[in-house]
């Protein structure tokens, strides 16, 4: 069934083959999207980046199938790894695989991981790492990451990267929109000038090692369009006790404020208009969280940069987050609209999922490019990478 619906994209949006997309600055093409969400909204004098972002590339060492957490003083074995760029890498795969032009500014170390990384981002994902650098002697950060009992546990291990020897090149760039992740207690400068020049900043939020939890510390959040914390991060800088009511706190600080419930869905209020909107989370068997944050986050700026209609962004988000805690990994996981569309295939064929949810979800119908692949989708592989010829 094909109904009449505000996402629907021209036929020159899609792409039925992967062909060469961007280039790295050593000229190798990345993949193209299967369709481009913007499709509808680009014109002349738009800027080339839909997305910038900035932060560090961790190493993600992703082990599987362990029954239980690891014992002290023994040996566990893992029935499965993987490995792929890891910590702002989550959030710039999810967004290019989306179709969004995305732009990322990071330190890579000049080791084999940095090489790999830097390897999987632009060559693998199309990612623009123009405003990159390659930092001599650095080894890359790296994180193992243990999934087990739908959770997972982390070790981390890095250095800060040193400051650039040559002054860095403009930063941000013109941008549709830019992806920022709030610090309490510290500003950034480029999250300002972003703004200024007319990039929607949304923005999202770590935990408070401090306790104040207090929204003054988000000094930032005034430059942002869209704020998406989780629930417990929303009501402890509300002081509530309900997310929706930390959500309502929150529209009267930032234009549209979003909070993540986890297996309760999301739910969202736009402060200009009044309008609000929740959504329930979509009912899978969750193996790994890594990410799915970053994902959700990366789904809602598609369909905002996309002029979707609030509920619809939220679904979408929510439906991309879900199909990504389906798999290992951070930026493993995330979907891209191959997945999107093989998950519609399969819910209207096999009863999976609740009436409702078929109805809340009939705007993919609009949307998607035929599924070519069954889902669901694996991606993980056990090494750094195989040398392509």
């Amino acid at each position: 069934m094909t109904i009449s619906s505000p996402h629907a994209v021209a036929p020159s949006a899609f792409r039925g083959e992967r062909v060469p997309g961007p280039a790295d600055p050593g000229g190798r093409p990345g993949p193209a999207p299967v369709l481009d969400p913007l499709a509808e909204v680009r014109g002349e004098g738009d800027p080339e980046t839909d997305v910038y972002l900035t932060g560090t590339v961790f190493l993600d060492i992703i082990f599987t199938g362990l029954d239980s957490a690891p014992v002290r003083g023994t040996e566990s074995w893992a029935r499965g790894m993987g490995s792929s760029p890891g910590g702002v890498a989550n959030m710039a795969t999810a967004l290019a695989r989306l179709g969004l032009r995305t732009s990322l500014a990071a330190a890579f170390g000049d080791d084999m991981y940095g090489e790999y990384c830097w390897d999987a981002l632009s060559r693998g994902e199309g990612i623009d790492l123009g405003l990159s650098r390659t930092v001599p002697g650095w080894h890359s950060p790296v994180t193992v990451s243990m999934a087990y009992e739908g959770e997972r546990t982390m070790v981390s291990h890095g250095h800060e990267a040193p400051p650039p020897e040559e002054p860095a090149p403009e930063c941000p760039p013109p941008a549709r929109a830019c992806v920022a992740l709030l610090v309490p207690g510290r500003e950034e400068e480029w999250i300002a000038t972003a703004a200024r020049r007319g990039s929607r900043v949304f923005a999202d939020v770590g935990w408070d090692e401090t306790g104040r939890w207090d929204p003054s510390d988000l000094a930032d959040l005034e430059h942002c369009e869209a704020f998406l914390p989780n629930a417990e991060e929303a009501m402890r800088y509300t002081r509530t006790d309900c997310p929706r009511a930390a959500a309502r706190a929150l529209a009267e600080k930032v234009p549209l404020a979003v909070v993540t419930m986890g297996e309760k869905g999301a739910f969202a209020v736009d402060g200009r208009t009044g309008e609000s909107a929740e959504v329930p989370a979509i009912g899978v068997e969750a193996l790994d969280p890594t990410g799915a944050g970053d994902v959700f986050v990366a789904g809602f700026v598609t369909g905002t940069l996309a002029g979707w209609p609030l509920a619809d962004r939220l679904a979408f988000a929510g439906l991309t987050a879900a199909l990504s805690v389906q798999e290992f990994g951070g930026s493993l996981s995330a979907p891209g609209w191959a997945e999107v569309a093989a998950w519609w295939k399969h819910v209207r064929s096999y009863d999976d999922q609740t009436p409702a949810t078929l109805r809340r979800y009939a705007f993919l119908d609009g949307l998607l490019p035929a599924a070519a692949r069954p889902w669901p989708l694996r991606r993980a592989v056990p090494t750094l990478g195989f040398r392509q010829p």
